[in-house]
């Protein structure tokens, strides 16, 4: 198993652009407590344009870029699935529900087996 490779940060404008964007998110979360006695559409507007910018400066950055790069993968690789139709999911629900009922049936006339077995004739213990 090949060991992952661990990225870090490199540029310092990179570093910059990462400080940046974590000060906003607590610059976010001041402004929503500092507008409370203007209302909450105020606190709300001023919260997520903070956030809004906050994370157009991470997008901005490398980090960003590879993540941004990760969901377009991630969509495409959503896309190459080949999904069941309606009736192969069905079956396949079928035949697993069918399948509980036989183990529990199973696992019940074990258990009553078992149960016979050493209460009744090896204890011999009657109900």
């Amino acid at each position: 198993m090949a060991t992952p490779q661990v990225q870090t940060v490199n540029t310092s404008a990179d570093r910059v652009k990462l400080i940046v964007s974590a000060v906003l998110v607590l610059v976010a979360l001041v402004v929503y407590y500092a507008l409370g006695k203007q209302g909450p559409l105020f606190q709300w507007l001023g919260l997520l344009g903070c956030l809004v910018v906050a994370a157009v400066v991470y997008l901005a950055s490398e980090s960003g870029h590879a993540l941004v790069a990760f969901g377009t993968d991630a969509v495409g690789e959503v896309k190459k699935v080949v999904w069941p139709t309606r009736n192969e999911a069905v079956q396949v629900t079928v035949y697993v529900f069918g399948f509980v009922l036989l183990m529990a049936f199973f696992l019940w006339l074990t258990d009553k087996t078992l149960e016979w077995f050493f209460y009744d004739l090896i204890l011999g213990w009657k109900k």
